[in-house]
């Protein structure tokens, strides 16, 4: 007897990310954000390096904001892990810049339809948010230590 269920094809991890390296590489999205691999060899697809350009009219406006983004072994059932390189003072970044992941929409209410440009953009999103509109910001092409 067939199942009254709809059947989903679940499209695996290294699909998922190849999908997503090559929306970078095409510049399918508005500019202000950009992602791509860390290295041009990493066949595991799991080191990304991204950059959000600060939002007009905010503490971090004029600034490029560099990231490092780690999709593990059970990506896309589990959100990546995010790290800023230039340091920030941004509600819900460590001292250390990991990104808490309770901060981020696209992180806390992860999904395996959910993208890095949608970390991204969220992560953008709350620079203009009125609880960072005050925050002092590092002196600029500051960074955190290597992890």
């Amino acid at each position: 007897m067939a199942s009254s269920f709809p059947t989903r094809t679940v499209v695996p991890r290294n699909f998922k990310l190849l999908e997503e390296l090559e929306a970078a590489q095409k510049g399918q999205h508005e500019g202000s954000v950009s992602w791509g691999l860390e290295a041009n060899d990493d066949m595991s697809l799991s080191r990304w390096v991204c950059m959000i350009i600060g939002p007009t009219r905010t503490p971090y406006e004029g600034r490029i904001h560099t990231l490092k983004v780690h999709c593990g072994d059970r990506y896309p059932e589990e959100p990546p892990a995010v790290r800023f390189q230039t340091r920030i003072n941004l509600t819900g970044v460590s001292a250390n810049g990991n990104v808490d992941p309770k901060s981020v929409p696209s992180l806390r209410n992860w999904n395996r339809d959910m993208t890095i440009h949608q970390v991204l953009n969220d992560i953008r999103a709350s620079m203009s948010a009125k609880e960072n509109a005050k925050l002092s910001q590092p002196p600029e092409g500051a960074l955190y230590p290597s992890q």
